[in-house]
């Protein structure tokens, strides 16, 4: 593993946000208020054209486990089995990453041996045969950069993806839902050595650019949606594009906004569905046109919106619940017990649409899972 700084500023680590309550207490304390309740309304975005326009209600759809993508049995052998997230990549050798966050070793949650981020590895990417047969580092899943934990900052990822040879990972470090800094980095080699590239500041735009998920388009830009990275916060959802040869350079992320009666790429950034409390997003090129998949607070779901241009009205775009809650030993179809994550697994459709969500309600229950989603509307 390497980090190799650019012209940007060259503090990856992470450690010099301020100190708070450890990442375990924070994200479970969160995960349990949101169980089934409803947090405050998603109200419309400030100054947004159409702030008016009420979303739709959301479709509802069925779906199934396929398998555990993660835990003792699953993951174990690589010194990683408490882990979450499972960000999934295909590579460029045609093998599946999946780039998860906070990783324990030991009997729980909690245990020794914190790393983060890790990456989990399937030879095979076909969908009904997910199975963890690999690490980045062998039989010890090692972190991917430098991260100390130092004060409990740590180093989530919001989203990796492929553009031609070349890997790239999205961090937010700091603190849990404390973002300092969100950091950039590449891999070369299929994900086995990182190089850092860029950071942005927590703060930018409000803190609505911590949270970034990238959709790779085939007209040689890749579209980014962003949020703030706290769940107990409404955040606008912000659209910028970027070139794929310029993806290191924050300068080259151009906002899509509206003023003087239109939008238009280059405008300050304006929210392009409404202000909500948004959990982890994932945003993809897939079949001609964009998949948003999201975790939402309010109420507690995980939802799917399929739309034709990265500049599609999301404000009308129907809302389908893929994923919603019960509570441990009630788990059936699409009802998952502390669900977080609910990124898009590559190789998906419409009609055959995968997902990765993570679980967490106690120490022995930190996993990562396949769900297969049906009866989506594209």
């Amino acid at each position: 593993m390497s980090a190799s700084p650019s012209s940007c500023p060259s503090d990856p680590s992470g450690s010099s946000a301020s100190p708070g309550v450890p990442r375990r207490a924070s994200r479970r304390t969160v995960l349990a208020a949101g169980l089934g309740l409803a947090a405050v309304a998603a109200g419309p975005a400030v100054g947004a054209p159409r702030a008016g326009a009420a979303a739709p209600a959301a479709t509802a759809v069925t779906g199934s486990k396929v398998r555990n993508l993660t835990g003792p049995a699953e993951t174990g052998g690589f010194a990683a089995p408490w882990t979450d997230l499972g960000i999934p990549v295909r590579c460029p050798d045609g093998s599946m990453l999946f780039v998860c966050g906070d990783t324990f070793d030991g009997a729980g949650v909690g245990g020794p041996d914190w790393r983060a981020p890790v990456a989990l590895r399937a030879s095979s990417p076909s969908l009904d045969a997910l199975v963890v047969d690999g690490s980045v580092g062998g039989s010890h899943a090692v972190g991917l950069v430098p991260e100390g934990h130092e004060n409990n900052t740590t180093a989530i990822p919001s989203d990796v993806f492929t553009v031609g040879g070349t890997m790239y990972m999205h961090l937010m470090r700091g603190v849990l839902y404390r973002t300092h800094h969100s950091d950039f980095w590449r891999s070369d080699d299929n994900g086995e050595t990182w190089q850092y590239l860029c950071q942005w500041p927590g703060d930018q735009y409000g803190g609505q650019f911590q949270q970034k998920t990238y959709a790779v388009a085939d007209d040689g830009y890749c579209y980014v949606l962003s949020s703030v990275f706290n769940r107990e916060i409404a955040s606008d959802l912000l659209l910028h594009r970027v070139r794929q040869d310029r993806l290191g350079d924050p300068a080259a992320y151009e906002p899509w906004g509206y003023a003087n009666g239109a939008w238009a790429w280059g405008n300050y950034p304006t929210s392009v569905t409404g202000r909500r409390k948004w959990g982890e997003i994932c945003f993809r090129a897939m079949g001609g046109g964009y998949a948003l998949t999201w975790l939402n607070m309010d109420v507690l779901s995980m939802r799917a919106q399929f739309f034709a241009l990265p500049t599609s009205d999301l404000f009308t775009t129907p809302e389908q619940t893929m994923i919603v809650p019960t509570t441990p030993g009630h788990e059936t179809g699409n009802a998952v017990a502390s669900p977080y994550g609910g990124f898009i697994v590559p190789g998906s459709t419409s009609e055959d649409f995968h997902i990765a969500v993570s679980q967490w309600y106690d120490n022995q229950n930190y996993r990562v899972m396949q769900y297969r989603i049906n009866g989506l509307s594209s």
